[in-house]
């Protein structure tokens, strides 16, 4: 009697069937050899999730009658004839990313240095399925569904682990590590994506190996056996799906340490309990991190997600403040304060980004983080505690909050979760200056039907210089910022009332007086 999983991944592949992809599965199979459904495909059927990976490795044929039966279908890339992979991205189906068909296939490392490119890869169409299966990381990844017979082969009972959500390495764990150190962190970002634990003597394992991933391979300081830009995605794709989740996993089996390790004094660093009554910093940033999965957040922001680059901002808003600590018993201040930590934590948040290659996703994604993007968000955290936000100038607003250059919308998102995430001594979050803040953005939107998009300026330099007969300099720009408060509080709608009420405040364009007595250090 099949087990309820196998059940499940029959009833999901009779509707894959149905459609458009599992007619053309079906056609390539009738092509002669055992072709199979492996990996990723085969773990998402069982857990009812769609999934864009889909794999198939080919038993019985040699590649070229592989690739044959493949281009009748759509175009194909051979990646490699010694690991006999190819590249199909077919005609008349759409796929979100080009299916891997492979040869079954058995992999040596040359070196064991645990690095991707220490293996000898050799195809053979006539090895055993299962001894493809056995080289894969996890055993939720290494079973495999016989598309003409549609059965299912599980020789590492991955099934078992799917039904008590566990992940667990193929064989011995140590030894899968050691083959490739990026399957560390392809464990913990499994775990984060399906919910799972990770069964003990996997975890042990990965607590041991993963000091390795930093080796190098001994040439260039850049030249690392786990590359930068592997674990950059690594990291993005477990903390996009749980942060807290994630958050935990990276520092319980010691990765946070080996690879970020500038989060650490934040463990135990004290914050002033009147505004942080939660805990030290280390808390205060997992519990907000832990906001952006709430329902809060999602009502808030209208179900709109959190990107990456808002997540590693909640991750490292707050890093700087165990270097900027300063306390009365130490230093003589009123209370523990952290003077300057948005614009330390800045530096620190660009260097990280720039050293795990977090920018390695496509620029135009929700998963790509810009170094630059996530330190002036890091800089701008603590917006709300500059001074009254309804006292701030509209044209303030819009500098942060409406420019195509700036992330206003992840800084609001930001400002919001660290909010949630301050509990003062009330035992509640205090959202006062958050509500204001939100007030004024709501208040210059509506200036316009399409969101954050205000209207344009109504004059430009040019038009100033003419109208006075100014030089270029600072003038014209306290003259612009003028128009611009004017024309967003509604005073002026017109380029005609804009010239009118530039005359009426030529005086602006007065010199300033200069500076008195005040060193300018």
């Amino acid at each position: 009697m099949s087990s309820p999983v196998e059940r499940t991944i029959s009833d999901g592949w009779a509707a894959v069937q149905a459609g458009p992809v599992g007619a053309l599965l079906r056609d390539l199979a009738s092509s002669g050899g055992d072709w199979y459904l492996v990996g990723g495909a085969v773990r998402d059927l069982a857990l009812q999730r769609s999934t864009k990976d889909i794999d198939l490795v080919v038993r019985g044929l040699p590649i070229d009658r592989v690739r044959a039966a493949l281009e009748r279908h759509g175009r194909v890339d051979l990646v490699g004839r010694h690991f006999g992979v190819l590249k199909f991205l077919p005609r008349a189906v759409e796929v979100a990313e080009a299916i891997d068909v492979a040869l079954p296939r058995t992999e040596h490392s040359l070196h064991h240095t645990g690095g991707y490119k220490d293996f000898v890869v050799q195809s053979d169409p006539n090895l055993p399925i299962e001894d493809d299966l056995r080289r894969r990381d996890f055993t939720v990844n290494a079973m495999a569904w016989a598309i003409g017979p549609g059965r299912l082969l599980d020789p590492f009972n991955g099934r078992d682990d799917l039904a008590a959500r566990r992940i667990r390495a193929v064989g011995k764990a140590d030894e899968r590590f050691a083959e490739d150190y990026s399957r560390l962190l392809r464990g913990l970002r499994l775990a984060c994506q399906l919910g799972f634990e990770i069964e003990p003597e996997t975890w042990q394992a990965l607590g041991r190996a993963v000091g390795h991933l930093n080796d190098r391979t001994g040439g260039s300081d850049d030249d690392f056996i786990v590359p930068r830009e592997t674990i950059g995605k690594e990291l993005i794709r477990m903390f996009d799906s749980a942060p807290a989740r994630a958050f935990d996993l990276l520092d319980g089996c010691g990765a946070t340490a080996v690879l970020m390790p500038e989060l650490l004094p934040m463990k135990n660093c004290p914050q002033p309990p009147t505004y942080h009554s939660e805990g030290d910093v280390w808390i205060h940033t997992r519990l907000a991190l832990s906001q952006l999965g709430s329902d809060r957040f999602r009502e808030e922001f209208h179900n709109d997600p959190p990107t990456a680059e808002l997540v590693f901002a909640v991750l490292l808003h707050d890093v700087a403040k165990p270097l900027t600590l300063r306390t009365p018993e130490r230093d003589g201040t009123d209370r523990i304060r952290f003077d300057g930590h948005d614009r330390v934590g800045a530096a620190i948040a660009h260097a990280i980004a720039v050293r795990l290659k977090l920018s390695s996703f496509p620029a135009d994604g929700p998963l790509h983080v810009d170094a630059d993007r996530l330190a002036w968000l890091v800089a701008h955290h603590l917006l709300t505690m500059s001074g009254p936000i309804d006292q701030m100038k509209n044209s303030t607003m819009e500098r942060y909050f409406f420019s195509d250059d700036r992330p206003g919308r992840t800084l609001q998102q930001l400002i919001w979760a660290d909010s949630s995430a301050t509990i003062h001594e009330s035992g509640r979050a205090d959202m006062t200056a958050y509500g204001q803040l939100k007030a004024r953005i709501a208040q210059l939107e509506a200036l316009t039907a399409k969101r954050r998009r205000l209207p344009p300026p109504l004059i430009d330099g040019h038009a100033v210089m003419r109208l006075l007969s100014l030089p270029p300099g600072p003038d014209v720009g306290r003259l612009l910022t003028t128009v611009r408060e004017a024309q967003l509080a509604g005073s002026i709608t017109t380029p005609e009332e804009a010239e009118a009420f530039l005359r009426s405040h030529r005086t602006a364009a007065s010199p300033s007086p200069p500076q008195r007595g005040k060193d300018r250090a």
